[in-house]
């Protein structure tokens, strides 16, 4: 089975419920929520809508999954998070910082806690954690402490997953977050995550870049239908239109490249690019609205 969602509402809650069945919540990491906040979340989310739940920093980023006090209390207001939210999964990310020489630190506290029912995932970062020998030590104590390995399966796939795979998606660009994920991208992921399904696994896809409303949506239709959605329902400069479109003007050439430049464009039926190809094309000036943006291209005879 394979789950769709995002990290954190990236829209409103009503319009989130009508279109997804998880959520990965991500505010909890920043903050211990108020009982009867968490309570409001889960009345108001369908019976059947599923949360995971994201850690408080006090436990990855504090103490650094440290035996102590802190981490200790921490995990077990987590524990009583997910309970009221009927979560089954616990996401604990480090940083970059928390690197393979604290392994050791980390098996003391997943051996610890008491996770009584809850799957418990572990996001790593860093390129340290790809080396083969970590890769492999990283492994023989996740699979002792059956907690699963959470990556990015477009630059790694997990050391180790017990009964539960876990994705989470950042994107591929120069930016961290900024992406937009073409439909090349998305049919390559189906086939990266394909083998865990076969193997009976519940395998979650949570997409955490700018985009993920539209991605997560694009690829939940994939999966169910085999086709996806137009991105912008345009092909040409008409697609272009529609996503310059989406900010403020007046705008200069590096500001739309700033923040539009990473998002795609369908030149053509099944052709997509980022719009940053054709931006790059503009002159150096500030253009008062998006039609004048798609008037500069088409004298520059629109061609990605």
């Amino acid at each position: 089975m394979i789950k769709v969602g995002c990290c954190g509402f990236p829209t409103s809650m009503k319009k989130y419920f009508e279109n997804f069945s998880l959520v990965e919540l991500n505010s909890t990491f920043y903050q211990y929520p108020k009982i009867r906040t968490v309570e409001g979340w889960r009345e108001k989310a369908p019976e059947n809508f599923e949360f995971t739940v994201k850690a408080h920093q006090d436990i990855s980023h504090r103490v650094k999954l440290r035996v102590e006090d802190v981490s200790l209390q921490a995990f077990e207001k987590m524990k009583e998070i997910c309970k009221m939210l009927k979560a089954e999964v616990l996401l604990i990310q480090t940083p970059g910082s928390f690197r393979p020489d604290r392994l050791d630190d980390a098996e003391k506290f997943f051996k610890a806690v008491n996770c009584e029912d809850l799957v418990l995932a572990w996001e790593t970062r860093g390129p340290l954690w790809e080396k083969k020998d970590v890769r492999e030590k990283l492994k023989a104590i996740l699979e002792r402490l059956n907690v699963t390995h959470v990556t990015d399966p477009f630059k790694v796939l997990p050391a180790y997953t017990n009964e539960v795979t876990y994705f989470r998606l950042h994107g591929l660009g120069e930016r961290m977050y900024y992406y937009q994920y073409s439909d090349d991208e998305l049919r390559r992921l189906r086939e990266l995550i394909k083998p865990y399904e076969e193997e009976g696994k519940t395998v979650y896809v949570l997409f955490n870049n700018l985009a993920m409303f539209d991605d997560g949506l694009r690829f939940s239709e994939y999966l169910s239908k085999g086709v996806f959605p137009k991105l912008t329902g345009a092909t040409g400069l008409d697609s272009v239109k529609i996503v310059v479109g989406r900010t403020r003007y007046p705008a200069s050439k590096s500001m739309l490249l700033k923040r539009l430049g990473w998002r795609l464009v369908e030149i053509e039926e099944g052709k997509q690019v980022p719009l940053r190809i054709l931006l790059n094309k503009l002159p150096s000036k500030t253009f008062e609205n998006a039609e004048e943006v798609v008037e500069s291209l088409k004298s520059l005879k629109f061609n990605a």
